[in-house]
């Protein structure tokens, strides 16, 4: 059984252990792949385990001993299923292992756009505290999460997930979700995104990019928002209109936006939203704790075992 994985280093750059793979065949370990070594580097292979290499019609058609992708994400839109499900292929993926990890992303984020921990840091190390005349200052506005508003965009495990800790700050949640949990439990009021934008104070989106949601988060949307609000991205950079965001964000639309991914990753030197004052960025490392990515390890393996077993599990259909 040949085993390779296309783009190791993000699952594991050193503190996790692959030799539950090795133990099932013959493993060839790539740290990253270029679009251009994919082909060569999975000839032989009968097992793929990838992350966010693209897997295409053109390049399953020359991969005649592949029986298998395991993806090493909760994600599958890298992948043509319709070509893979015609080649006999079975693909799984991990699901809910990063939701812990990305709603305590999610409200890191929050807070720093109440708070702003970094830039009075900055300021103190710098001597700006050494030097005021008083015993205390503040660099921007501070803001309680207590009776302020958070919108849900996708209310899967993660939306369900921020929910619970938005309400433990003494937040109103409401929520949009096309495919919901809703259970009898639930204290939150389900809106239409009109009023989700318009009533939120934060707007978090924790839903799947589909064609339908590509892009949808659009001038004309973020329009409907107070002047006061924010809006937070740890799902999918491609949820986003970046140049109609960039153009809210400089007419003070909205008060801020925090982005944990872009539509282009990583972004080019000259993306203009890293360059914004009302706008925090992090490289798409919400998912990336070492408890959420040990869960995602142990999955991806338990996952391949299941498939060799003839009881696969987590396997990614067509809607």
């Amino acid at each position: 059984m040949n085993i390779v994985v296309l783009d190791a280093y993000t699952l594991n750059p050193g503190d996790l252990d692959w030799s539950p793979l090795a133990k099932m065949g013959k493993l060839s370990l790539f740290d990253r792949t270029e679009a251009s070594q994919v082909l060569e580097r999975s000839k032989n292979a009968e097992v793929l385990i990838v992350n966010k290499t693209v897997i295409n019609q053109s390049l399953l058609e020359q991969l005649p001993h592949l029986k298998y992708i395991g993806i090493s994400a909760t994600g599958y839109d890298q992948i043509d299923l319709h070509a893979a499900k015609n080649a006999g292929i079975t693909i799984t993926n991990v699901p809910q292992y990063g939701t812990d990890a990305v709603a305590q992303h999610t409200f890191a984020l929050m807070l720093e756009l109440c708070n702003r921990v970094g830039l009075h840091d900055s300021s103190v190390k710098k001597g700006d505290w050494a030097r005021n005349p008083d015993w205390c200052y503040w660099k921007s506005p501070l803001i309680e999460l207590a009776g302020k508003t958070l919108g849900i965009v996708g209310m899967g495990k993660i939306g369900h997930k921020m929910a619970t800790i938005a309400q433990a700050f003494g937040m109103n949640v409401i929520v949009f979700s096309r495919r919901s949990l809703r259970n009898d439990r639930d204290n939150f009021e389900y809106v239409n995104l009109k009023k989700l934008f318009s009533q939120s104070d934060f707007v978090s989106l924790h839903c799947p990019l589909t064609p339908e949601t590509q892009g949808f988060i659009d001038y004309h949307l973020l329009s409907q928002m107070k002047p006061s609000a924010f809006l937070i991205n740890t799902a999918r950079g491609k949820l986003i209109n970046e140049a109609d965001l960039y153009k809210a964000l400089q007419d003070k639309v909205l008060a801020g936006a925090a982005l944990d991914v872009l539509p282009e990753e990583p972004p080019t030197i000259d993306n203009k939203l890293v360059g914004l004052e009302n706008c925090i960025l992090t490289p798409h490392c919400a998912w990336a704790s070492w408890d959420a990515r040990k869960r995602l390890m142990d999955t991806v393996i338990d996952n391949l075992e299941q498939f060799l077993a003839k009881k696969p599990q987590n396997v990614v259909s067509l809607l």
